[in-house]
């Protein structure tokens, strides 16, 4: 272990370099201990004082891509989020399917009326007698974490909605709920508002066992954003056509052929693809 030396964070703070902290993405990437060892060697001979984050988060994906592609594409999963965009309707659309996953029957971008005015949600989801109206906020880069007033908006359109829904006679969904969801962080003040007004708050890695991390990982719905087999310019077409989860190209081989992708390519991107999903797709 090296001796203490200070990186920089996106934010600009100066923090210790923490070892642990990246032996553990390395190994929730599914690297080997030998690979793990040998990416924390090569990174430590490079540590300067005022290095930064994004430099190690590098150095430590390019040796992983040269050595094992799906685990460079776990240890991207937040950055490959970030680049859903440029708008935030992938990211939406990546919203609907994780409650999809779940069950839920989904809209996404529907145009709801209030009690006072109308209101465009970002997804609608409901299953059973429950409805969830959820905001979406997409952000294209790290250290933008969402205050107060994000909720304190979101609640007061929750709410709008909400009367109008209940003074429905024909509507059979009797619990609703406000959601916001968010590939970035939120503020304490916006944490402790949502708890006492009784939204649901799901960021990066908040609440620690229901966050955006943990479903990803937990259901495998990748973005296609994580592959590293599709240069960007063609994840960006995909985007574009609306296919945001890996799974949708393996289900749906005619994607690929109908962009011009070899057989080769095509297996290639397939066999990245199940190992990312460790075989789940493959009995679903």
């Amino acid at each position: 272990m090296v001796k203490s030396v200070k990186v920089k964070k996106y934010s600009g703070e100066l923090v210790d370099f923490d070892e642990n902290k990246l032996k553990r993405s390395l190994k929730n990437a599914k690297a080997d201990d030998a690979l793990i060892e040998r990416i924390i060697n090569e990174i430590e001979k490079d540590l300067f004082p005022g290095i930064t984050t994004k430099s190690i988060y590098d150095k430590a994906f390019r040796l992983l891509k040269s050595k094992k592609r799906p685990s460079a594409s776990r240890y991207k999963l937040k950055k490959a989020i970030m680049e859903l965009g440029p708008s935030g309707f992938p990211f939406e659309n990546f919203i609907g399917h994780i409650f999809r996953h779940d069950g839920y029957s989904t809209e996404v971008g529907v145009v709801m009326q209030g009690n006072c005015v109308t209101h465009e949600v970002d997804v609608l989801a409901c299953k059973d007698d429950r409805c969830y109206i959820v905001e979406c906020k997409y952000h294209n880069r790290q250290g933008k974490p969402n205050d107060v007033k994000i909720p304190l908006y979101i609640h007061s359109r929750f709410n709008d909605v909400k009367r109008q829904l209940q003074a429905d006679i024909s509507n059979k969904f009797t619990d609703y709920q406000g959601w916001i969801f968010t590939n970035t962080r939120f503020t304490s003040d916006a944490i402790d508002y949502a708890k006492c007004a009784g939204l649901q708050l799901v960021s990066w890695d908040y609440p620690e066992t229901k966050s955006l991390k943990y479903r990803i990982n937990k259901s495998r719905l990748f973005p296609i954003t994580v592959l590293t087999s599709l240069t960007k310019r063609e994840k960006q077409q995909f985007l574009e056509e609306g296919i945001v989860l890996c799974k949708e190209i393996y289900e749906a081989p005619e994607l690929l052929q109908k962009n011009g992708f070899s057989k080769m390519r095509i297996k290639k991107i397939h066999e990245d693809i199940i190992d990312l999903c460790e075989n789940d797709i493959m009995h679903s």
